[in-house]
């Protein structure tokens, strides 16, 4: 089956295709949407959904959807009607555009001149404003207030070089492209096909992965075992949990069509020349899990360089490192390694408790931050700590941290951010709506330590954190011109840093 993530409009898709029919996909239902997903529900903590289709008709898709997390939305009942199907594709939400409601919730099913096409996406237009008027000029109703409906519309529309009795799904994705540049990672599902798509900046992340027999999956030979099927998702964290394993990236502007036969790209559609890639380089500070993969690197190591950079630039007389856990966690052991320093537990969270960044309301985050850590203050009481963070966005988590860490016997508390200062909102998926709430670009920002209680702040500059995410891809670039294995497709390397320069990749329309 082929497993998909929305986070633009949503939060995280995935998708599945068994290599025969009839399937068993049972197992891998439950274990993709309920077991393996908890790092999906922190990517969307607002809807969930899945459509799957018995590959035969795309008149008998399966359609469960809901508002909230993934375990509240699917029960035995809700899944047992889908386990009929042999392909599917998923989603969790969290919105950046569109209100929070059922009616925005994905995949969205929309009917074609050649059968209904179920879409799930990840990412945010930066022309919704503009598609959704032209759309509509041309007498398209719409339903939702979801740029991720726009999507689907524009993929209905029927090509003019297009048969009747043949649909051509490359020429409708490359119309959707040429109407809007980013940002987008697809899963379209038609019949027994899946069709993965990434926008020509390759703004957010999109993967496949190969399904393998279980006994196979820490063998000597797995590189040699049949495959079972296939997955795509916006992470590969969720791979391993599944039975499958990391096959590759799909890269910008990709449009890769997945059957139960193989994997095959139909087309790469190019960037307006001389642009570069634009990955968030978000994803790397925060968003991602530390397993996951991109660019053939794991976000571990690049947190980690992070770290290590920080150290040079922002070193402070101390006793120990911590860190915020989790995201900032390999930030912190990077710095330590880095300064000579041992790296000690201060703080415990709460594993019940989802992430605060994320959830869609300011009240809500704040009472997120209120349950979400305990102290650990025999490991500091007396000592000068240092704690690395993975960003401060809006302030509202690291004040009190502070405070809780005095009231427990620190003797100072110096804050090291393993990102630069945000300060620009994000059109394109990550929900970063105003300039005001970003502490970045409030008053209190010219004096942060004195207004957060610590002794001192330093943030990684803009240029650390790209030369950390960008030291090994440049890297294995340079061992393949070498060597003269292949001609890359990817083009010249970049990374959006919009919401720390105000550098956006395109134009915003409005």
């Amino acid at each position: 089956m082929c497993p998909g993530t929305e986070r633009g409009d949503g939060a995280g898709e995935n998708g599945e295709l068994g290599k025969t029919l009839p399937f068993q996909p049972i197992q891998l239902f439950c274990s993709t949407k309920r077991n393996c997903r908890p790092e999906a529900d922190l990517l969307g903590q607002e809807s969930a959904g899945i459509v799957t289709s018995d590959g035969e008709s795309s008149q008998a898709f399966k359609v469960h959807k809901g508002m909230g997390l993934i375990n509240h939305v699917f029960n035995a009942d809700s899944l047992k009607k889908l386990y009929v199907s042999n392909l599917g594709i998923g989603h969790t939400r969290y919105s950046t555009s569109g209100i929070s409601e059922l009616q925005n919730c994905q995949p969205f099913v929309v009917e074609t001149l050649h059968g209904k096409i179920a879409v799930a996406h990840n990412g945010e237009l930066t022309n919704a404003v503009r598609l959704r008027r032209k759309l509509m000029r041309h007498g398209v109703g719409l339903s939702t207030s979801s740029d991720s409906e726009l999507i689907t519309q524009l993929l209905a529309f029927t090509p003019p070089l297009e048969n009747d009795d043949t649909a051509d799904w490359v020429a409708r994705i490359k119309n959707l492209m040429n109407e809007t540049p980013t940002s987008y990672s697809l899963l379209i599902m038609h019949k027994d096909i899946i069709y993965a798509v990434r926008d020509p900046y390759g703004n957010r992340p999109l993967c496949i992965g190969r399904l393998i027999a279980v006994g196979d999956m820490n063998g000597k030979g797995k590189d040699n075992s049949e495959t079972e099927g296939w997955v795509v998702s916006s992470e590969s964290c969720s791979f391993l949990s599944i039975g499958a394993e990391y096959y590759r990236e799909v890269l910008p502007g990709e449009i890769v069509k997945i059957s139960r036969y193989d994997v095959q790209t139909l087309d790469v559609v190019p960037r307006p020349e001389g642009d570069p890639s634009a990955f968030c380089i978000f994803e790397y500070v925060y968003f991602a899990r530390p397993d996951s993969i991109f660019e053939g690197q794991m976000v571990y190591s690049v947190r980690r360089r992070c770290g290590q950079q920080l150290a040079i630039e922002a070193p402070v007389e101390a006793d120990l490192v911590s860190t915020v856990p989790e995201s900032a966690t390999p930030a912190a052991l990077g710095y330590a390694q880095k300064c000579g320093l041992p790296y000690v537990e201060v703080l415990c969270k709460n594993r019940y408790v989802g992430r605060t960044f994320i959830q869609p309301n300011m009240r809500l985050r704040q009472l997120g931050v209120a349950k979400k850590f305990g102290v650990l203050s025999d490991n500091f009481k007396g000592k000068r700590v240092v704690i690395i963070d993975d960003s401060i966005v809006r302030g509202n988590t690291i004040s009190p941290i502070i405070k809780l860490l005095r009231e427990s016997g620190a003797k100072e508390v110096h804050i090291r951010v393993a990102s630069p200062p945000i300060r620009f909102p994000c059109y394109m998926g990550i929900n970063i709506p105003t300039k005001e709430e970003l502490i970045a670009n409030r008053p209190e920002f010219h004096d942060l330590a004195s207004y957060i209680g610590a002794d001192s702040v330093v943030y990684l500059s803009v240029e650390g954190l790209v030369s950390s995410v960008q030291e090994s891809i440049k890297a294995r670039q340079e061992n393949e011109n070498s060597l003269k294995t292949h001609k890359s497709r990817v083009g010249k390397i970049g990374h959006c840093t919009a919401c720390l320069t105000g550098e956006y990749p395109v134009e915003l329309e409005w």
